[in-house]
């Protein structure tokens, strides 16, 4: 994973070779060394099933307004449930007061840059399907296996 920070926020997180991977020109690679450490810790309790809360301040780079409200909402997704596209743009419509449409939604999951702790993994298709991660399907299933979301 390549990780970049605003002091000590996370301010992107990514799988190496992720989709939609930002031009972050001028923004640090390599956390801070305390946010380092602390990051590791909390993802290796993820990895190993111990923590289903992250601690980790973050700081997302970029994003419209729209954008960032898709990813305050993603915060909101408990461990281990899912929501839906269509699901997410009612709660977004509600939050704003303006309509988003599930394409909409998508977009802006899409561009999430803070892969995992902002959990854009447990975003699935109406249908029940698991549709498209910018990190990869098979990493989206790995991740929601991990939580017990799947089987």
């Amino acid at each position: 994973m390549i990780g970049a920070h605003v002091g000590e926020h996370l301010s992107g997180l990514w799988f190496v070779g992720q989709a939609h991977f930002p031009r972050i020109q001028g923004h640090p690679m390599r956390p801070h060394p305390r946010l380092s450490k602390s990051l590791t810790t909390e993802l290796n309790a993820y990895a190993n099933g111990e923590l289903t809360t992250f601690t980790i301040a973050v700081a997302p780079i970029g994003g419209s307004p729209h954008a960032q409200a898709v990813w305050r909402a993603l915060c909101a997704i408990p461990y281990g449930t899912t929501t839906t596209y269509g699901r997410l743009a009612q709660t977004i419509g509600d939050i704003t007061g303006r309509a988003s449409s599930p394409r909409a939604i998508g977009h802006a999951v899409a561009r999430n840059p803070i892969s995992i702790l902002i959990p854009c993994h447990r975003v699935i298709g109406a249908n029940g399907q698991l549709t498209g991660y910018a990190g990869g399907i098979e990493k989206k299933t790995a991740l929601l296996r991990l939580e017990h979301a799947i089987d």
